[in-house]
């Protein structure tokens, strides 16, 4: 643990009787927000976000604490059908996290019609015994459809789950849906220091704030075979020096993230170091470093060395 993460911890007070906290899991088809909605909740990024699918790789947590309650957040890959051990692993994960929390919060672009995707995990969600509240994120760009659109969705559910409607990006609904999140949830004490905003290590989220950038920079041409370590942080009194290894699994790939005479891998570090800047507070130096490491993604053996590892 860092210095800075040290500093961030403090003492957990002993929560009044009327206070309630739990575990609450996003779930959903990859794209429909849960990560931007994650991050807008704790009120930081903790969770990258970009239009590639299949962004969120990990079980990642989001802590918001009210004077009211304690809510953390779980906020788990995409559901989607898998095409490699990597995407097993993902939506493995993001089921498995269903039965282990308090609280569901099924998420869905209700700025298109209730699909197939959505079916399927409504069809996961009906064999739980948590309880589920249905989101329906992206009203803003609902328009003159939004009625026929929200109906698809109450059908879906068979009008048997709670509809909250909201945007993540505006903000619009957002106080209604903590506050229905919050009466489902049980009186209980507090998991985390009130300060906290997310459980994950620091070199985790930094090396996470990269791998973004890349596929920010990169978009459909390095969709998912790219994977970041961090590998040494060096802190120092005036500014924090951060070495990163980027592997892809092709040559191809390698050159595609480089860029002519280095310009794109400039482009990345820059994005990237800003980023971190405004999470640790302080000056950063990054050097990205990358590798090739064929079919990464097939080898259980090389997704572990990389943190991909199926949650209990």
């Amino acid at each position: 643990m860092s210095n800075r993460e040290e500093n961030t911890v403090s003492s957990i007070p002993v929560a009044p009787a009327d206070f309630k906290s739990g575990f609450v899991a996003i779930i959903g088809r990859p794209n429909v927000g849960k990560s931007t909605l994650m991050n807008r909740l704790v009120g930081q990024k903790v969770a990258i976000t970009s239009p590639v699918a299949q962004t969120t790789r990990n079980r990642l947590r989001g802590i918001l604490t009210t004077d009211k309650a304690q809510i953390i957040f779980v906020d788990t890959p995409g559901i989607h059908k898998p095409h490699h051990e990597l995407g097993k692993v993902l939506v493995q994960n993001a089921i498995s996290a269903i039965d282990s929390v308090d609280l569901v919060l099924f998420v869905v672009d209700a700025s298109q019609p209730a699909g197939p995707g959505d079916r399927y995990i409504t069809e996961i969600l009906q064999r739980t015994k948590t309880q589920v509240i249905l989101g329906l994120n992206k009203i803003d760009l609902q328009g003159k459809d939004s009625d026929s659109l929200n109906e698809s969705y109450r059908l879906l559910c068979d009008g048997k789950w709670p509809m909250v409607k909201f945007s993540a990006i505006t903000g619009e609904g957002l106080d209604r849906l903590q506050e229905e999140l919050i009466a489902r949830l049980d009186y209980g004490p507090y998991y985390y220091p009130p300060d906290l905003v997310t459980d994950q290590p620091e070199r985790f989220i930094i090396g996470e704030l990269i791998r973004e950038q890349i596929l920010l920079h990169t978009r459909e041409e390095i969709p998912h075979s790219v994977a970041v370590t961090v590998e040494k942080i060096e802190e120092g009194e005036k500014i924090t020096k951060i070495y990163a290894s980027i592997a892809v699994e092709r040559d191809s790939q390698k050159g595609i993230i480089i860029g002519h005479k280095g310009n794109m891998l400039k482009q990345i570090g820059t994005a990237a170091r800003e980023q971190i800047q405004a999470l640790i507070s302080g000056k950063v130096y990054l050097e990205l470093f990358v590798k090739v490491e064929p079919k990464w993604r097939q080898s259980k053996q090389r997704l572990a060395e990389f943190g991909y590892r199926l949650e209990d």
